[in-house]
This record gives C-alpha cells, sequence and structure tokens, in this order.
C-alpha cells in the first residue's frame, strides 16, 4: 500500500517538477532562459504554496497579494505556478511556451496571461513597479480602513536578479521605498552570480545588502537557495518588521540541478539541450518521458492553493460587507475608486480661461488638475523635484510620506525613470489614478517605462512642460527638439500638445477619460494668449486630433492651410491674419494630435485637411521629420533639425525661424 509522501518529498516533488517544465518548454521552444526558473524554484514553491494570499480562480481580487517577476526572462518559472497552482495555463499553453499567440510569451505580459501582475522584461522595471503597487496599497489603506474594518492590507512581492540590482531604476525605486517606510513591500533577490557574460564579478562587485542597509531596507539572507524553509522563515522575519521594506538575499545556482551546467552563464538564454536534460531528470530521479510531466502528488498539493485562495477572498468579502454595513458610504465609494470610476460631475469645475490675458498652458494645466483632484479623490502624483515647475501640486494635497499614506502630492526626487514606473504600478494595483511630471527633455529618463506603459494599456498621466527651444537660457541640454516625435511614435501613447489655456483644459479631459493608454501632456513654459473662441472652433474639438481654427476667408475654399501645433498655432494665427490682408483664403488648422487624428477616419481627414488643397505650411518648433504625412508633397515645413542655444526663448524661436514671418514668407512662396 502508498503511503502519502510527507511534506519534504512533496516539496522536492513540487520543485523538481518547475525545473523540469521550465527545462522542457524552453527546448520544446528551441529558445529561452531555462537556468533562472531552475534556480529560483524553491523561491517561487515557497511563494505560492506558502507566502502569497492569492486566488487562481479570480486572479483579480482586489486584496489579493501581487507578485512581481521583475527578472522577467525567467518567465517560464512564472508560468509553471500559473498552471500548477490552478490559473487559467493549461499544459499545453506551457508547451506552446513563446510560440506565435500563446498565453506564455518569452517574457510576462500583463492582459495576456491570467495572473500576470504586469509586463516584465526590461530589467528593473518590474521593481519599480512593485514599488508603485505597494504605494497604492498603502494610500488605498489609510483612506478607507477603519478601526474593526480592514478591507485592504495585502502585500507586494517581487523575485528579482542581479541584473535588476544592477540596473539605475531600482536604486531609484529602492532609495524611494526605504525613505517611504514601505513596509508591505518584500524582494526576494535571485543572488546567483552569473549573467550572460560569465560571472558577475566582471563588473559588479558591490555589496547589495549594505546598500539596501543604506536605503532604509530590512535585510535578510538565506544561505541555501534550495532550503524553502529558510525561505519561508526569512518571509515570515520581514512579515514582522513593519516599519521598512524588507530584502531577502537567497543565494541559489543557476540551472540548478544540471550536472554540467550548473552555475555556468551558457545555461542562462539557451535550451540546455537534450543530453544536459535527460542527465538532469536522471539525478532527480525523474521519469524521462513524456516531457512535461507532473506528478499527481504535485497536482494534488498545489490544488490546495486554489482552495486555499478562495477560502480567503470569501472571507474578505465577509469583511467588505460588514464594513459595507458600518460605513456605507465609504464602502460605496472604495468600490468606485477600485474600478476606476469617475464620480459624477467630475468635470464640472474645470475652469473655462477667458480671452484677456497670456497664461502658460503649464500653468493653465495646473489649475485644470486641481479642479478635477477637488473631485477626483483618486488622482494622486508628483513630480521628479520639479513640480512648482510643472505645477503638478494638488493645493491642500498634503504630501506621501511615511505614515502620512494618505496624501496624495508624490515627491517623487530627481528620478525621472523610476517615477514612470511606480506611476504604472500604482495604474496597475487599481485605486489610484497616477500622473507625474518633469521637463519634456527628461522624458528621455522614463521613455522605458513610457514605453512598457503604452504597451500594457495603462491609464497613466504625463505632465510635460517647456516643451521647446523657447525654454530659453538653459540652453540645448534643456530645449527638447526631437522629444515630441520621439514620443509620438511609441504605439499606443496618446500625445497631445494644446496650443492655449482652453485647450490644455480639453486635454486634461480627454487624459482622465482615457482607460486604455497613457497621454502625455505637452506643455509650455512662456505665456500664450488664450485665443477668443467668440469667431473660432470650441476647444473640444481637441478629441478629433485637429480642427479648423479659423478661416481668413469663411465661406471660400482655402487656398493655403496653415498647421500647428501647440505655442505654434499663435505663429501660423498671425501669419493667417496677414494673408487675409492680402485677400488669401487662409485656412489655420490647429493639430494638438497626430493619433486623434488618425483614429478620426478619412471622411473627416479630408473636411479639415481637403486633399484638392496642395498648398500646405506646417509649423513646429521642433523635428520636421513625420509631418510629410500632413504637408503633402507641395507643402512647407517649417521646424527644427539642429539643436538649440543658450539665449532668451523668445530670441531663440527667432533665430531659429519659428515665427509668423517663416510661416507668411513659406505661404507666400507657395502661392506665387
Amino acid at each position: 500500500m502508498n503511503q502519502a509522501p510527507n511534506r519534504a518529498s512533496i516539496e522536492t516533488l513540487c520543485v523538481n517538477t518547475i525545473r523540469t517544465l521550465a527545462m522542457d518548454a524552453v527546448e520544446k521552444a528551441k529558445s529561452g532562459h531555462p537556468g533562472a526558473p531552475m534556480g529560483m524554484a524553491p523561491i517561487a514553491h515557497a511563494l505560492y504554496a506558502s507566502l502569497l494570499r492569492h486566488n487562481p480562480k479570480n486572479p483579480g481580487w482586489a486584496d489579493r497579494d501581487r507578485f512581481v517577476l521583475s527578472a522577467g526572462h525567467a518567465s517560464m518559472l512564472l508560468y509553471a505556478m500559473l498552471h500548477l497552482t490552478g490559473y487559467d495555463v493549461s499544459l499545453d499553453d506551457i508547451k506552446n511556451f513563446r510560440q506565435w499567440g500563446s498565453k506564455t510569451p518569452g517574457h510576462p505580459e500583463y492582459k495576456h496571461t491570467p495572473g500576470v501582475e504586469t509586463t516584465t522584461g526590461p530589467l528593473g522595471q518590474g521593481f519599480a513597479n512593485a514599488v508603485g503597487m505597494a504605494m497604492a496599497e498603502r494610500s488605498l489603506a489609510t483612506r478607507f480602513n477603519r478601526p474593526g474594518h480592514a478591507v485592504c492590507g495585502h502585500y507586494t512581492y517581487v523575485l528579482a536578479g542581479d541584473g535588476c540590482m544592477q540596473e539605475g531604476i531600482t536604486s531609484e525605486a529602492a532609495s524611494l521605498a526605504g525613505h517611504l517606510g514601505l513596509s508591505r513591500l518584500i524582494v526576494f533577490y535571485d543572488d546567483n552570480e552569473v549573467t550572460i557574460e560569465g560571472s558577475t564579478d566582471i563588473a559588479f562587485t558591490e555589496d547589495v545588502a549594505k546598500r539596501f542597509e543604506a536605503y532604509g531596507w530590512q535585510v535578510l539572507d538565506v544561505a541555501d537557495g534550495r532550503d524553502t524553509g529558510a525561505i519561508v522563515r526569512a518571509a515570515a522575519e520581514a512579515l514582522e518588521d513593519k516599519d521598512r521594506p524588507s530584502l531577502i538575499i537567497v543565494h541559489t545556482k543557476i540551472a540548478c540541478g544540471a550536472p554540467k551546467m550548473e552555475g555556468s552563464c551558457e545555461a542562462h538564454g539557451a535550451p540546455l539541450g537534450a543530453a544536459e536534460i535527460k542527465a538532469a531528470k536522471e539525478a532527480m530521479g525523474w521519469p524521462l518521458a513524456p516531457d512535461f510531466h507532473v506528478p499527481d502528488e504535485v497536482r494534488a498539493f498545489y490544488r490546495q492553493c486554489a482552495e486555499k485562495g478562495a477560502a480567503l477572498e470569501a472571507e474578505w468579502k465577509t469583511r467588505l460587507a460588514a464594513y459595507a454595513k458600518a460605513h456605507p458610504e465609504l464602502a460605496a465609494e472604495f468600490e468606485k475608486t477600485l474600478a476606476g470610476r469617475l464620480p459624477a460631475g467630475w468635470d464640472q469645475d474645470i475652469p473655462v480661461f477667458p480671452p484677456d490675458k497670456a497664461l502658460a498652458t503649464r500653468a493653465a494645466s495646473g489649475k485644470v488638475l486641481n479642479a478635477i483632484a477637488a473631485r477626483v479623490h483618486s488622482l494622486m502624483g508628483g513630480s521628479a523635484d520639479l513640480a512648482p515647475s510643472n505645477n503638478t501640486l494638488i493645493t491642500g494635497g498634503g504630501d506621501f510620506q511615511k505614515l502620512f499614506y494618505g496624501n496624495r502630492n508624490i515627491r517623487f526626487g530627481v528620478r525621472e525613470h523610476a517615477m514612470g514606473a511606480i506611476l504604472s504600478g500604482m495604474a496597475l494595483h487599481g485605486g489610484a489614478r497616477p500622473f507625474g511630471g518633469t521637463f519634456l527633455v527628461f522624458a528621455d529618463y522614463m521613455r522605458p517605462a513610457i514605453r512598457v506603459a503604452a504597451l500594457m494599456g495603462l491609464p497613466v498621466i504625463y505632465v510635460f512642460t517647456h516643451d521647446s527651444v523657447a525654454v530659453g537660457e538653459d540652453g540645448p541640454t534643456h530645449q527638447p527638439v526631437e522629444h515630441v516625435l520621439s514620443l509620438r511614435i511609441i504605439p499606443n501613447l496618446l500625445v497631445l500638445r494644446p496650443m492655449d489655456a482652453n485647450e490644455t483644459a480639453a486635454a486634461w479631459k480627454l487624459a482622465m477619460e482615457s482607460v486604455s493608454r497613457p497621454v502625455a501632456l505637452i506643455l509650455s513654459r512662456q505665456n500664450l494668449p488664450v485665443i477668443d473662441r467668440s469667431n473660432a472652433a470650441p476647444a473640444s474639438r481637441l478629441e478629433k486630433g485637429a480642427y479648423v481654427l479659423r478661416e481668413t476667408r469663411p465661406g471660400q475654399a482655402p487656398q493655403v492651410i496653415l498647421i500647428g501645433t501647440g505655442a505654434e498655432v499663435h505663429a501660423a494665427l498671425a501669419a493667417a491674419d496677414k494673408l487675409g490682408e492680402k485677400g488669401v483664403a487662409a485656412r489655420v488648422v490647429s493639430m494638438p494630435s497626430w493619433e486623434l487624428f488618425e483614429e478620426a477616419g478619412k471622411e473627416y481627414q479630408d473636411e479639415v485637411l481637403p486633399p484638392s488643397v496642395e498648398k500646405r505650411v506646417v509649423v513646429e518648433a521642433g523635428r520636421t521629420i513625420g509631418w510629410e504625412r500632413y504637408a503633402g508633397v507641395k507643402g512647407r515645413i517649417v521646424g527644427i533639425d539642429r539643436f538649440g542655444a543658450s539665449a532668451p526663448g523668445n530670441i531663440v524661436l527667432e533665430k531659429l525661424g519659428i515665427s509668423a514671418e517663416s510661416v507668411l514668407k513659406a505661404a507666400l512662396e507657395l502661392l506665387r
């Protein structure tokens, strides 16, 4: 009669199942990263079997613990755990690893695979996402928990590797997390001392433990990464620390269990090969056939995760019901906040700016932000140490700091890259509508985070001010010329460059209503006239991406079309006035968004830019590349295809040809 296996033997079976699934999947795909999943298998087992509060049958349970695989190349580790613990990831999905249309892509993708909390792969991004998740959890808990009624109180776990630790974004995010005392953030550091090129000591000899201690983290150490009991005990100690985030350094061997390749850099990013897999399975006492073998005992053991998860969620729902009975209004707001729904009348206080004085669009943005924030309490964010310049402070919102997690102004410090990824983590978590600001030129520092946010379709708002060479005296290092274009070419990123205060208000409204992609607001440093809309199209037409702002001879077909965006629309308007004085029928088109205009459809596009009108002039204080699609083959583009210079902003614009005179000259040349 077979006896039930003891706990130790079950853990060995489970860990070896994870390892063999990773080996087999990478081998079948003929590509992938087997070494890290094999070394990290005991950590993953400890997490999913003993630590995580999660429900595989409801991956979106609001109060679940979050798990982020920052070392995203070890994706087979995550897919194995999702399959074994009962998520909607089948063994056939595992067999289809890294293939077209599969649920198991080469790196984990949010919304693509059930149970994947964030898209990871660029190292360190997941680490910073997790900091954002932990911040969102603390915000919600502080806002909504009441004595005797805790409806939010979960943890965020991370599995990071040596590569993550070397990336600057990790340092930025870890520094902020330590400052904020995010005690519900626990990071396992898979310290296998191997990267693609060889041993980490060829480039990485720092003391990571001391670095994180200096950041204000609790640091724990597990000497033997195969010891699941030691891993669980270290996690238990981390859970006891209520003042600091925790880093658990786990010393592992890459490709653990592979006789020849264990500890070798060759096991990082390539299949082990049939012979090595055979030797590894023989050493484990594992059947050589079939591949992708999962013992019945392992399935039975992990089935408990789904049962335990269902019970945990049911218990939470009971607490939530008691909370709703005791605090009905708070409970209703909690539910709306988690769902990301905007409250009724959220936009009714957005100001309408009178055309009586000039106003920088960054200043208008600050006013609109505060009008919205007064009604949308989930709106929170800040700036990378530029809040007074970016106008991103919420008046009366208080600073989000340790023990003051209910406040809404986040001081990110000079950490643009981490800020971008933290904003994504907050959006991923839910319950926060995040925004972050910096100068447009520093969008370069956070570009990887923006790209991944666009890939995930996250409703993050980026406030980029000081949008052109009009920055002036700070010179070319701070004058963006290529940045608007570089943002426009990111798929699924909505770029809005408003021309005045009222277009800025319309842009903010559109950004708040965007739920499936991030939005970049491109705003001026310099004051801009507020257009008198009594004889012009309303600013709300911005939602179409481009619209006819003014005709010099209404009712007459235009002889020339002047297209502008942002501050340069005013140059187009001034040039149009001069053309009107000469009897020319000129049309001025404001085009704050390429993306929206492309989505508006050909019929609308032809209405705004009639194909029969080939004489067109485009003006923008940036690179001219790309504007050909709207200028047409016979049009002219007034732009800047060089770096700027240090001088007062109006002088730089004049010297570089961004002026009404330049637009007028180009138009007259076309009309000859």
